[in-house]
């Protein structure tokens, strides 16, 4: 039986959402964030020596990094379904997004909520002004302008097809799904400038499958 590490409000949500689109059979452990710091608990470092998620157990094997968790199931499971079943062009340009998703786009996200942590942490009244102004200059003269830069390029590409892989909705949608949920909560994804950046949002919300990760994996809040 497969087993999914699951962490609140986190990437793993793909995860059960995935094997939902596959309808395979899974376990679901639970954990939760401290509430102080919203750091995933200890109790993870017993499954991998990071203590992140999602990790994933399958055949006597842990698995972690969601890219690598992803095309392993859409690999295993899919039968050609969500992932091409030879290697190939399609297969190439799938594999693309899921390293794209975290290794381009979720970067810069990353930064945004930590600029945002910063600028909103206690800190000595004279500090304060100081922390502004780094924030400022970093948000101003580089988050945003590749934020912006990242987004219009995603707008463009879906311009040309109805999913991130093509005509067909893939586990490479799956994967992008997180930093764009990320983006349209903490700022950057406008509906007015991306349309089709909200349109891809509206539709995979109302995938059945989709619905169904939600009650398996309980609340899930996007940012």
């Amino acid at each position: 039986m497969i087993v999914v590490h699951h962490l609140e409000n986190s990437r793993s949500q793909r995860v059960l959402w995935l094997l939902e689109e596959l309808g395979v059979s899974y376990e679901v452990h639970r954990y939760s964030r401290d509430p102080a710091t919203l750091e995933a608990p200890p109790e993870l470092r017993r499954i991998h020596p990071l203590g992140k998620s999602p990790l994933l157990e399958d055949e006597g094997q842990i698995w972690a990094e969601s890219g690598a968790i992803v095309e392993y199931l859409a690999d295993r499971y899919g039968r050609g379904r969500l992932w091409p079943a030879e290697d190939g062009p399609q297969r190439q340009q799938l594999r693309y997004w899921l390293h794209y998703a975290e290794g381009s786009l979720m970067p810069l996200l990353l930064l945004r909520l930590v600029f945002d942590r910063v600028r909103k942490a206690p800190a000595p009244w004279l500090v304060r002004p100081v922390i502004r102004g780094v924030d400022d200059k970093v948000s101003r003269a580089f988050i945003s302008p590749q934020l912006d830069l990242h987004l219009d390029y995603l707008e463009s590409h879906l311009g040309r097809s109805t999913w991130f892989g093509g005509d067909s909705f893939s586990a490479a949608d799956i994967q992008m799904s997180f930093p764009l949920e990320a983006a349209a909560a903490r700022g950057g994804l406008e509906s007015s400038r991306h349309p089709r950046l909200d349109a891809f949002l509206v539709a995979i919300h109302q995938r059945p499958a989709y619905q169904r990760a939600l009650q398996r994996g309980g609340p899930y809040a996007y940012a």
